[in-house]
């Protein structure tokens, strides 16, 4: 499980390559890319085929990103996300968040952030994700 700590430093990061933004504008992925640039992150979307995500050229590979970005997170199905972190080790990117992660894998010894919503730790977010949290404070699985 991934500490407060490792999530902090997570989210300090400013520049952040996000793999896996859907090109549906309604789609879950399309709302943390978007809470993410609300809260003046520098964020790249990375995808194989997309030209762009609201606005913003798409690269098609973590490696790819210039300037690097200094953070990556991988939001696509579990199946793809290994591959992902492989690109982010490439790339020299150490601090990786994985939305949804194959239980056993491991990522090239990086700081992996696996499993977690990263909306439920942005301040100021939506009421469901505060109540997220809020239920993790109670049953003691919130990150220490």
């Amino acid at each position: 499980m991934a500490t407060l700590a490792q999530i902090e430093d997570f989210l300090a990061s400013r520049r952040i390559a996000i793999a896996g933004v859907s090109r549906s504008p309604s789609h879950f992925t399309r709302v943390v890319f978007r809470e993410f640039r609300n809260r003046g992150y520098d964020v790249v979307p990375v995808h194989p085929v997309a030209a762009e995500i609201e606005g913003i050229p798409c690269v098609s590979r973590i490696a790819h990103v210039s300037p690097p970005a200094e953070a990556a997170l991988i939001l696509t199905p579990a199946a793809a996300a290994a591959p992902l972190a492989a690109d982010c080790a490439q790339a020299g990117i150490d601090k990786i968040w994985i939305y949804r992660r194959l239980p056993g894998s491991a990522e090239n010894g990086s700081a992996v952030i696996a499993g977690e919503c990263p909306l439920m730790y942005l301040s100021q977010t939506g009421v469901i994700h505060r109540f997220h949290g809020f239920c993790r404070k109670l049953t003691g699985s919130y990150p220490k």
